[in-house]
């Protein structure tokens, strides 16, 4: 007995739609990116996880050109900071050092050299040399240079105390002339007393002068002759 034509083909056609299911299923399960609820949890994930230091240091130089250029280190102490410090060190010196550095300064051109000269100078408490303090504190007023204009408010402060101790010196220098004058007056007045003394003296010490003889008197009537 032979098989019906018409089963036979039913059967095929059943299994060839059943297999072609089957791998319309497989294709799709694979060609399929994840779920949303999977992309979800995968980027809660993600924000959770506290950023590295690395990843901080690059956060932090997003915004800064390449190759920027690092902070610069502090800077030193200006020149007013340093000459003030100068000053301090002056005022302590005893008379000794004081004529030691001002050897050493010698002559000075440099704005920053004349300041301290005129530090040293102020220190020697003369009036000549508080002059000359002065005068150097003028050329430093006077100079255009950088140097020098970054010193120019110290500069004019010190002028400034130069001149009220220049008016003191010259009050305290004239006192002690008239006191000088007094005393050479005086000198004098006890020289003019002493000398009086000596004449006294020499004069108490002379004899007292004998008194002078009369003369014999002259007899008038002579005697006459035997």
């Amino acid at each position: 007995m032979f098989p019906n034509p018409d089963f036979s083909t039913r059967r095929i056609h059943a299994s060839l739609l059943t297999l072609a299911a089957a791998t319309a299923v497989a294709l799709a399960g694979c060609s399929a990116g994840p779920s949303s609820q999977g992309i979800g949890d995968a980027a809660g994930k993600t924000a959770a996880q506290p950023a590295t230091a690395a990843e901080r240091a690059a956060r932090a130089n997003a915004g800064q050109p390449a190759g920027a250029a690092k902070p610069a280190p502090p800077a030193e102490p200006d020149a007013v900071v340093r000459m003030l410090a100068y000053a301090e060190r002056v005022r302590v010196m005893p008379p000794a050092e004081l004529g030691q550095e001002l050897t050493r300064l010698g002559e000075v051109a440099a704005p920053a050299d004349q300041l301290r000269l005129s530090l040293v100078l102020s220190q020697l408490h003369q009036l000549p040399d508080l002059i000359r303090a002065q005068e150097l504190l003028a050329r430093v007023l006077g100079n255009a240079d950088a140097e020098a204009q970054a010193l120019q408010p110290l500069a004019r402060l010190l002028a400034s105390r130069f001149g009220e101790q220049r008016r003191l010196e010259e009050q305290l220098e004239k006192q002690n002339q008239q006191l000088r004058d007094v005393q050479r007056r005086l000198d004098q007045t006890n020289e003019r007393l002493e000398a009086l003394k000596a004449i006294e003296r020499s004069l108490a010490s002379r004899p007292p002068a004998a008194p002078a003889s009369s003369p014999a008197p002259v007899n008038r009537h002579r005697t006459p002759a035997p």
